[in-house]
């Protein structure tokens, strides 16, 4: 392993890639306090809500999924930006993605993590999780989902693991002035990495066989997790158009999530030298490509639907198109997928402070889009409500249900920096490779 750093030039790229392992600042520090202070009062709502029951929440007999469910898809869909960015991009051989490939498996695996958490707390009291696996019955989607967000998750955390041994084993020999427990971590997970030829095949093919697996695994999540709308009879999901719908969505939003991750790791660690600005213009492109496609199901998922306007299904267009919910339908419409279209494709509109900026949108786009997934179809069911209490007819979140999705979002941010902060953001045995072979490119043309 020491070889390949003998140079002036890979011993600057080791400096720089090992400088956020090394060093903390006071930012990362009242981050991680801010964070901690928010996770902490999720727990607290959380402990009110396993004391007192789900009674706590807004969610009653029809409203029964409130903004837990919206959560769980929404981080659900971020978590396929692993596959996208890791395994898509890999695949077609696109070389300028290396950079990107660590930060989207960090994000995808605290995303999965923090989804199958908001289930847990969804069902009220967590042993109802363990009555799912032992008495799952397999004509029941919720059996597959469970099946396959465990699945996506060990595929995720192996395509993080696997890529990160060689630079576990060069943090392992190289870095000093570490704590004594990092160093025993980095001996441990670097599995007696030696980079030996044997070693980089078998690496190679099991990376390989992973980023495969991990593109049916990625596709089947969401799809699953539409069926579990699909297979419910409610106005606005009973559409076999929920499984591309979904699956569009989520490669939209999470490559709008890696776009923010990027702009944070460039500006906070000073890694403009590796995260450049046609990074920023691809992902822009990429962006544009995936908004236009979900766009189409946009499109296609409400044409129908409102040419038609039959019954129930008409009155949840109605309220969607001009009611109640209006104002937020429109919003995401215009704001969160309409406007970022038509920025992005001008290349100013790719440079990395525009690109942060219209990923927000995105992203505050996303999350409003799956709670009109989730709640205006619950409360306009084909069967009429009928003499039930003021509150069963509106869902408005109680401040235990905000605290606990605030914190959910803390805990992804908390653990993807934290990630950051033990293992290199971006590969640096791919960046020495990649300067080698542009050196190698180079004098090649020369001659």
């Amino acid at each position: 392993m020491e070889s390949i750093l003998k140079t002036k030039e890979n011993q600057q790229i080791l400096n720089d890639l090992t400088t956020p392992v090394l060093k903390s600042g006071r930012n990362f520090k009242f981050l991680m306090l801010v964070l901690s202070i928010v996770i902490a009062l999720g727990i607290f709502a959380y402990y009110k809500q396993l004391k007192h029951g789900l009674i706590v929440t807004a969610m009653r007999d029809y409203t029964s999924w409130g903004i837990y469910i919206s959560n769980f898809v929404f981080f659900v869909a971020v978590s396929l930006v692993g596959s996208l960015i890791s395994s898509i991009l890999k695949l077609a051989n696109a070389k300028w993605s290396y950079p990107l490939t660590r930060i989207a498996e960090m994000v995808a695996v605290a995303s999965i993590i923090c989804a199958s958490i908001i289930i847990i707390v969804d069902m009220g009291r967590p042993d109802r999780f363990f009555h799912v696996i032992t008495n799952g019955r397999i004509q029941s989607p919720i059996i597959w989902d469970v099946i396959v967000i465990i699945t996506y998750l060990v595929i995720s955390m192996l395509l993080l693991l696997l890529p990160l041994l060689p630079d576990l084993a060069i943090c392992r020999d190289q870095l000093n002035g570490i704590p004594q427990w990092k160093k025993r971590l980095y001996k441990v997970i670097s599995l007696n990495w030696k980079g030996s030829p044997i070693q980089q095949k078998r690496l190679n093919r099991a990376s390989s066989i992973l980023e495969i697996m991990v593109i049916p695994v990625a596709f089947a999540i969401h799809t699953i997790t539409s069926w579990l709308f699909a297979t419910t009879w409610r106005p606005g999901w009973d559409s076999t158009n929920l499984g591309p719908y979904f699956v569009s969505g989520a490669f939209m939003l999470g490559a709008a999530v890696i776009v923010i991750a990027m702009y944070f790791v460039r500006r906070n660690f000073n890694l403009q030298n590796y995260l450049t600005h046609e990074h920023f213009d691809k992902m822009g492109k990429i962006l544009v490509l995936l908004s236009l496609v979900y766009l189409y199901f946009n499109i296609n998922e409400y044409l129908g639907p409102a040419f038609k306007m039959v019954g129930v299904e008409g009155e949840h267009i109605t309220e969607l198109f001009s009611g109640k919910y209006s104002a937020m339908y429109w919003f995401v419409q215009i704001i969160g997928l309409i406007l970022p279209i038509i920025i992005l494709l001008f290349r100013r509109g790719r440079r990395p402070l525009i690109m942060l900026l219209v990923s927000f949108l995105v992203i505050l786009g996303a999350w409003l889009k799956r709670f009109l997934i989730v709640i205006p179809s619950l409360q306009h069911p084909y069967l009429p409500i009928q003499d039930v209490d003021e509150s069963y007819l509106h869902y408005y979140p109680t401040w235990e249900e905000w605290a606990i999705t605030f914190a959910t979002f803390a805990g992804v941010i908390l653990m993807v920096s934290l990630m950051m902060k033990i293992f290199p953001v971006i590969p640096i045995t791919e960046s020495i490779n990649n300067r080698s072979s542009k050196i190698a490119d180079n004098d090649t043309s020369k001659k």
